[in-house]
């Protein structure tokens, strides 16, 4: 059976901690460029889509070799989880094209270090085992999230794992946490659930710099340098 495959970047155009941040400048190109180009080195998918809500996100999403079939007319605010505008977005590309697809993988536009091979792997793993919901996560590696604090007015601290605060790093369990980058579903499934946390929905490791979400301004340098390191 034949597999059709969409890639859905959402990518609104409201970003208040960085204004304009899908298409600011990143390392020489437009921010959601680099996500456009790893999706389409991957050669794995038959649409290549924005949502997006914004007329200049269209335009540079355009120029740079994604579809923008359409505006997105709903969740594009600061409330609605991103899960709710690309299974609406996948929505309207079934009804726009007349198309079915197997699965709907979901790229957000500010993971721009994400890399086709890193693409080709997630959806390997999600096809071979079969899956449902795979949610790309990162591995904490030199902070340790189990030595986590809170901490009141005058500094004072409240252990969020009070049970860890005596054990060695290396004694203790590894932990994980999701990242934006590569999020794929069964496209059926993802209709009747709007989320990828859908039942028995997995995580799926890719490496860290990978995995970076750029939500503010320290994010971004971070991803700069790493970016400027390798090219």
């Amino acid at each position: 059976m034949v597999k059709r495959r969409i890639a859905i970047i959402p990518a609104r155009g409201g970003s208040k901690r960085i204004p304009h941040k899908n298409i600011i400048d990143f390392c020489g190109k437009p921010m959601i460029a680099w996500t456009i180009q790893a999706a389409k080195q991957t050669e794995l998918f038959d649409r290549i889509i924005v949502s997006t809500d914004d007329p200049k996100i269209a335009e540079v999403s355009i120029a740079w070799g994604a579809e923008v079939p359409f505006l997105r007319s709903k969740y594009a605010d600061d409330f609605t989880a991103v899960s709710e505008a690309t299974s609406s977005a996948l929505q309207q590309a079934r009804s726009y094209w007349d198309e079915s697809y197997s699965s709907v993988t979901q790229l957000m536009a500010n993971c721009p270090l994400r890399t086709a091979d890193d693409i080709n792997h997630a959806i390997s793993r999600f096809e071979t085992l079969n899956r449902a919901f795979q949610i790309s996560c990162f591995k904490y590696g030199w902070m340790n999230p189990w030595w986590s604090v809170k901490l009141d007015v005058a500094g004072h601290p409240e252990r969020l794992f009070p049970e860890a605060a005596s054990q060695r790093s290396q004694d203790l369990p590894e932990l994980f946490c999701p990242t934006g980058a590569i999020w794929v579903a069964n496209a059926d499934d993802l209709m009747k659930s709007k989320t990828f946390y859908g039942p028995n929905h997995v995580f799926e490791p890719i490496s860290w710099e990978s995995a970076i979400d750029i939500d503010d301004y320290d994010d971004l340098r971070l991803a700069e340098a790493l970016c400027l390191r390798v090219l």
